[in-house]
């Protein structure tokens, strides 16, 4: 038995993406040029996300349509909130699956180089990599290390600034019956957090912070629960479009980071 590429869409995760995709009703007269199958479109996104080829080179005899209809169609998505609708839906099968442990969460943040747009938003000189300019990516996860959140900023952007809106930005989690699910009952964090009014909000959003100080030996062992954050972060960057940021627009960029978190979270569900 062959293994699929990571590039192919089962037909399970199929079912689930498609009614998400924004409809397009041809017209009756000049209909034009007929549209390229999205399922077909997205394999040729993943395609470039997975294997980091420019878009004008992406083969045209794996029938995944032109590089420049793949990247329309990404920004279209993107736009129009696909990603984060569909983690809400994996995430809510997950909690279903008794896949999601919420009584403990962490964050952390890597660094990557940008070679274009330089002059965008979310692309700043490094902190620590000799004032390279690059971006940031933000995750934050579950006790199992499965993403709830990520997000994109500039290389020059303290992590602490992401805590919160990562915090507040994971979706409601459904899949059982009461209340979903939006917060975790403890964060974990490294001494890159280390701030007291961030503390205090935390205990204001009923989380309770375990969060190292600096110049203190912590002594509780959280390195021992805060690697799942360094695993979830390598998972991400596994495909080779997230390693090195090629992309001048922010949002082309943050629709690849959030296409990789929507697979991640495919992965760990067997029926996909």
């Amino acid at each position: 038995m062959t293994r699929p590429k990571p590039w192919e869409i089962s037909d399970e995760l199929w079912a689930v993406i498609e009614p998400l995709l924004p409809r397009h009703e041809r017209r009756y007269r000049y209909p034009g040029r007929k549209r390229i199958d999205d399922r077909r479109t997205l394999q040729g996104v993943l395609f470039v996300l997975y294997t980091g080829i420019q878009w004008e080179f992406l083969p045209q005899e794996l029938g995944f349509g032109s590089g420049p209809t793949c990247w329309r169609r990404l920004a279209e998505w993107q736009a129009a909130g696909v990603w984060d609708e569909l983690q809400r839906v994996l995430l809510g099968r997950l909690r279903a699956a008794d896949r999601l442990d919420f009584s403990r969460a962490t964050v952390d943040a890597s660094h990557v180089q940008a070679k274009r747009g330089r002059s965008r938003p979310k692309v700043g000189p490094s902190l620590v990599d000799r004032a390279r300019p690059g971006s940031k990516h933000h995750v934050m996860t579950d006790a199992h290390g499965i993403p709830l959140r990520v997000s994109l900023t500039g290389g020059h952007r303290n992590d602490i600034t992401q805590l919160l809106p990562l915090v507040d930005g994971v979706p409601p989690v459904r899949g059982k019956r009461g209340r979903p699910r939006r917060k975790p009952c403890a964060l974990y964090a490294d001494r890159g957090y280390d701030h007291d009014i961030y503390r205090r909000r935390l205990r204001e959003r009923n989380i309770t912070p375990k969060i190292a100080r600096r110049g203190q030996p912590h002594g509780s062992g959280l390195g021992r629960v805060r690697w799942v954050a360094e695993s979830a972060i390598a998972h991400l960057h596994g495909p080779r479009r997230l390693r090195i940021r090629w992309e001048a627009r922010d949002d082309m960029h943050d629709a690849f980071l959030q296409l990789a978190h929507c697979m991640v979270l495919a992965r760990k569900l067997p029926a996909f």
